[in-house]
C-alpha cells in the first residue's frame, strides 16, 4: 500500500499540486480497493494484488493526460449522493452544492413543484428530491446523453424525479405547468474566458454545457427568466448559478423582468455565484 501511494504521488507530481494528488490517492484507493481514508492508514502494509496495481497504473496514466478523475472512475459525489458521470455530461461542482443548500433552506410551500432546467447528470434535481422529500421535481435537458445518465442516477439513488427532453430556448413551442421553484445552472462561461480554464475541463468536458458567446452571454438566463416570469406561481422562486463576472448584469436582468427580493450570494471562494429572486 505504501509503495503504491508513493508511486501515485511521484508519477503525478509533475502534473498536479500536492493537495490535489492527496485527493486523488483517496479517490483511487476507495474506488479500486473500497477503502476509506482511515482504512488506508490502518492497512498501510497491505500487499496489493497484481490486478489492483495494474488498474491503479491505468488510472494514473489517464490522469497524466488531465482527464478528470470523475470520468476515469465513473462517479462523482454530490450533496450526499453518489452519481454516475461520463464524458459528454458536465461533472457536478462543489459550488452547485451551495446552490442546492440555499434552495433547501428557503421556505417553500409543501408539496413544492420544482423544475430544474439543464439538469445534466441530474445532480440538482436529485439532491433537491433527496432533501425535500414531498417535492414534485421535474428536470429537462436538451442532451439525450445527459437525460439517460440522469435517469440512471435517479434509479441508482432510488429517487423519483421526472426527466424530459426540452430545449429551453424554444420553450414557447410547447405548454408547461406552473412551478413553485425554477432552478438552473445553464452554460455561462464566455468564449474569451477559455484561456483561464484548466486543461482537464477544456479538453474533456462538453462545450455545450459550458460555453456561451461573448456577444450574448446571458442568452440562457434571459430566456429562463422570461419563462419563469410566465410559469412561476405568484411568490415562486427563481434560482440561478451564475458567471462570477456578471452579477450586476444578472441583477439588472431579473429586475427588468419584474422579479423582486433579488439576492446575490457569494460562494465559499468569495465569488458571486448564485442569485435568488421571487415572482
Amino acid at each position: 500500500m505504501q509503495k503504491t501511494i508513493q508511486y501515485i504521488r511521484a508519477e503525478l507530481a509533475p502534473f498536479y499540486p500536492e493537495t490535489e494528488i492527496s485527493g486523488f490517492v483517496q479517490l483511487i484507493m476507495n474506488s479500486v480497493l473500497d477503502l476509506s481514508y482511515t482504512q488506508i492508514i490502518l492497512e498501510k502494509d497491505r500487499v496489493l494484488e497484481t490486478t489492483e496495481t495494474n488498474r491503479i497504473k491505468r488510472i494514473v496514466e489517464r490522469l497524466k493526460t488531465h482527464e478528470p478523475i470523475q470520468y476515469i472512475l465513473g462517479v462523482a459525489e454530490f450533496y450526499g449522493l453518489q452519481l454516475n458521470v461520463k464524458p459528454g455530461v458536465l461533472i457536478p461542482r462543489p459550488e452547485t452544492e451551495e446552490l442546492v443548500e440555499w434552495i433547501s433552506k428557503t421556505e417553500i410551500p409543501e408539496p413544492a413543484k420544482i423544475l430544474d432546467i439543464g439538469t445534466g447528470s441530474g445532480c440538482i434535481a436529485l439532491a433537491l428530491k433527496n432533501v425535500l422529500i414531498t417535492a414534485n421535481v421535474q428536470a429537462v435537458d436538451v442532451s439525450e446523453t445527459a437525460l439517460l445518465l440522469a435517469t440512471e442516477n435517479a434509479g441508482k439513488n432510488k429517487l423519483n424525479v421526472e426527466f424530459e427532453h426540452a430545449d429551453i430556448l424554444k420553450w414557447q413551442e410547447r405548454s408547461w405547468p406552473h412551478f413553485d421553484v425554477i432552478v438552473s445552472n445553464p452554460p455561462y462561461v464566455m468564449e474569451r474566458e477559455k484561456q483561464q480554464m484548466e486543461a482537464n475541463v477544456l479538453e474533456h468536458e462538453p462545450e455545450l454545457a459550458l460555453f456561451v458567446s461573448d456577444t450574448d452571454p446571458l442568452i440562457f438566463y434571459r430566456t429562463i427568466a422570461q419563462f419563469a416570469s410566465k410559469q412561476l406561481n405568484d411568490g415562486g422562486y427563481l434560482f440561478f448559478e451564475i458567471n462570477e463576472n456578471l452579477g450586476d448584469e444578472m441583477v439588472a436582468l431579473v429586475k427588468q423582468l419584474g422579479f423582486k427580493s433579488i439576492e446575490l450570494r457569494r460562494d465559499l471562494n468569495g465569488k458571486n455565484r448564485m442569485l435568488k429572486c421571487q415572482k
